[in-house]
């Protein structure tokens, strides 16, 4: 008589949980973006924002996908030793700031742990040197930018009450809808006196019946509500308010702007950019001056920086004089060296290195923010500085090679903060061709960070160290500063 044998190992391996399906999982750690990180059954979930390490939850799976599966989190079972409480009364919905329930030691160490994982598993760098992260001392209302976006179609909490949702709203995008907007009473993180021109610009754009924009059909007139504020650091508080409208028509903003001025005089500025495409950006075609002075002036390391609607800078001024001393320190200039600035905005690091090289230049492909940096060179009487308009993936330094060679010469330092999305591959090529002796690669996504410093690396560097910098606590962004030196 034959026996049928069965595999044991076979007959005990694991499911991947089937979409729909609620499992409990223990949060083990954040994965780099904010989704926590848990494991059933040997397979690993990514739960969404808001997960808390150490904490025991029961999650409904949303996705499957090979190897891993998604979840949101239905309940906490068990809190987490870690826990914290939120500051903000939008907590959960909004989720700008998805980790105001966790300790900001623990943020730290997760963000920190994230750098160490993206070099070591994407980069596939060998025990990377990365420093200890440098945290924020003040994790509320740092931001000097808030961006606000007007709409008709409200965010509403439960479905049933969906025919009283409001008319109108003013407040962020709700994760993963691009059209529907919660309407915001505060945001914790920009600066108090920003809470209080939304406050005023929400009552008073419904009373003038100034109709909000819709993304759907693309009628309405206010599209954006954007705050600046500067000078908070030296006792000048100065707040630009910049009014982005789907056409011209100031007539309609004058009794809003002068409500504005009237009960707010640190508002010095106030413009209005018209945006006429669909495209929703918050970007003018062209801008129009509608109080005060066309820039704001903040103070950063001994310098005066005028800031335009429209131009880069550095959201958190107090943290980004920490991020500008790690940069001079992974400079270690002597004096003597020609140093090119990539993606260099109003020139705030250009500026903040001034001192210490013997000639730099900035490039950046923005008009407007090249104007600014070149003002304000001429205003803090710096005159060993250069700004240039220029496009940095269409082979810029291979076009004007002859030129910049005349001008300023070859670079002995290249820094660089390019945009989320990172660099180019032609720039890195150039890069490589123009071989500076070190290469300081600042980045708020090291997830494209690791990819252009291993195309470095395979072009001749080597990479020294990193040293990231938490500029935005409570949130997943992590600021990373990657320090190379050609082999």
């Amino acid at each position: 008589m034959s026996v049928t044998q069965t595999d044991p190992v076979a007959e005990a391996a694991p499911a991947l949980p089937q979409k729909g399906a609620q499992v409990e999982l223990t949060i083990d750690s954040l994965a780099y973006g904010g989704q926590g990180v848990a494991r059933h059954e040997g397979f690993v979930v990514f739960v969404a924002k808001g997960a808390v390490p150490g904490e025991r939850v029961l999650a409904l799976i949303t996705r499957r996908r090979k190897g891993f599966a998604e979840a949101r989190v239905l309940e906490v079972l068990t809190p987490s030793p870690a826990a914290a409480q939120p500051d903000c009364a939008h907590f959960g919905v909004c989720g700008g700031c998805a980790s105001q329930n966790y300790r900001y030691d623990q943020q730290l160490a997760q963000k920190q742990a994230q750098v160490v994982d993206l070099f070591t598993r994407m980069g596939r760098f060998e025990n990377p040197d990365v420093r200890p992260i440098i945290g924020c001392e003040q994790t509320y209302h740092y931001r000097n930018k808030m961006e606000f976006t007007f709409s008709n179609h409200a965010w509403v909490l439960n479905a049933e009450d969906i025919d009283q949702a409001p008319s109108r709203a003013l407040g962020l995008h709700v994760p993963g809808r691009y059209d529907k907007v919660l309407d915001i009473d505060a945001c914790s993180i920009q600066h108090p006196v920003g809470n209080e021109i939304l406050q005023l610009v929400k009552s008073r754009a419904a009373q003038l019946k100034l109709e909000p924009y819709d993304i759907k059909t693309h009628r309405g007139f206010l599209r954006y509500l954007v705050i600046r504020v500067a000078g908070e650091a030296s006792n000048d508080l100065q707040v630009m308010v910049n009014l982005v409208t789907s056409r011209e028509a100031t007539g309609r903003l004058k009794p809003l702007v002068d409500d504005l001025v009237a009960a707010f005089p640190q508002v010095v500025s106030v413009v209005n950019n018209i945006n006429t495409k669909k495209a929703g950006i918050a970007l003018g075609e062209w801008e129009v001056l509608l109080h005060g002075k066309s820039t704001i002036t903040e103070q950063l390391r001994g310098f005066a920086f005028d800031i335009s609607a429209n131009s880069f800078f550095q959201t958190n001024t107090r943290q980004a004089e920490v991020l500008y001393d790690q940069i001079e320190k992974a400079c270690a200039l002597t004096g003597d060296e020609v140093v090119y600035d990539l993606y260099c905005g109003t020139g705030t690091i250009t500026l903040a290195l001034a001192g210490h090289a013997r000639e730099l230049a900035g490039f950046e492909s923005v008009s407007s923010a090249v104007d600014d940096a070149a003002r304000n060179a001429m205003l803090n009487e710096v005159f060993n500085v250069r700004f240039f308009s220029a496009d940095l993936s269409s082979r810029y330094f291979t076009q004007h090679e002859k030129r910049l060679t005349q001008q300023i010469g070859p670079p002995d330092i290249i820094v660089a903060d390019p945009p989320r999305a990172g660099m180019h591959p032609k720039l890195i090529d150039e890069i490589v061709a123009l071989s500076p002796r070190k290469v300081v690669y600042v980045s708020c996504n090291p997830a494209t960070q690791v990819r252009d410093v291993r195309l470095l690396c395979e072009g001749g560097y080597e990479l020294r160290y990193l040293q990231p910098v938490d500029m935005f606590p409570h949130t997943p962004h992590v600021e990373n500063i990657c320090v190379m030196e050609r082999s």
